[in-house]
């Protein structure tokens, strides 16, 4: 696979089998915040994301969230609700953030993944820490603005690339 691709394309967070991601060795997980655990129009992760964020920890994965979301504030009451450690202002796809959250949680590249919405920032950024990655569509359209222009490229580039719905 290409390091500028997804391992996996999925629909949801919530559709991603935790199991069968346990059972391939992953034992810690790196989560993107906006659109990806949060609906970018709201402040709270619906009850979907947070069960299945719980269904996680009870089958023993780590947890952290690399947000590259500047509002501290938001980053850290979102990872508070959602019992989890965070990183904010994550600058992805610099891979920094992402080794820094991996040493956090004691993860190798071997047993980490990164999960997010966005093929240019979390996508990548997880592709040059050297870890799987799992891209998921966006929980809704509402979008900063220069979101919205790399969102053009990004339908583009994803082309033929077929989502797990």
């Amino acid at each position: 696979m290409s390091v500028l691709s997804p391992t996996r394309y999925v629909a949801r967070v919530e559709l991603i089998d935790l199991d069968v991601l346990w059972a391939s060795g992953k034992r810690a997980i790196l989560l993107d915040r906006d659109n990806t655990l949060v609906p970018r129009d709201r402040t709270c992760a619906p009850a979907s994301v947070a069960a299945w964020l719980d269904h996680a920890r009870d089958l023993g994965f780590e947890l952290i969230m690399v947000s590259n979301n500047w509002h501290k504030s938001h980053v850290s009451r979102s990872a508070g609700e959602l019992k989890m450690d965070y990183i904010s202002f994550a600058c992805k796809p610099l891979p920094f953030a992402i080794t820094a959250g991996m040493r956090r949680l004691g993860a190798s590249k071997a047993n980490a993944v990164m999960i997010g919405d966005q093929l240019y920032t979390d996508v990548w950024g997880g592709n040059l820490a050297g870890i799987d990655t799992i891209l998921v569509k966006p929980q809704t359209t509402v979008d900063l603005w220069y979101t919205q222009i790399f969102r053009i490229f990004e339908r583009r580039a994803l082309r033929g690339l077929t989502c797990e719905e």
